[in-house]
């Protein structure tokens, strides 16, 4: 599982995505999770502006990705 840092609460799931090196542009992350291939907590998310908080967890292609609120390094969201 990796760490994601949030420098705020409500950051739309699309944009973790993007600015995480996910998906290498916005309109692919939507594209990803249009086509069902994003879990929000263990769900199946089809909301690309979905507003996401520290402790959500995001999996794509069996990686999971957690949620936290704080800064790791100068690239936190």
């Amino acid at each position: 599982m990796k760490d994601v840092f949030i420098n705020k609460e409500h950051v739309e799931l699309f944009k973790i995505l993007k600015f995480e090196g996910i998906a290498s542009s916005g309109a692919e992350a939507k594209d990803m999770i249009a086509a069902g291939a994003v879990l929000v907590n263990g769900i199946i998310e089809k909301q690309k502006r979905k507003k996401m908080v520290a402790g959500d967890t995001i999996e794509l292609n069996g990686e999971i990705f957690r949620l936290k609120l704080g800064a790791n390094d100068s690239n936190s969201m």
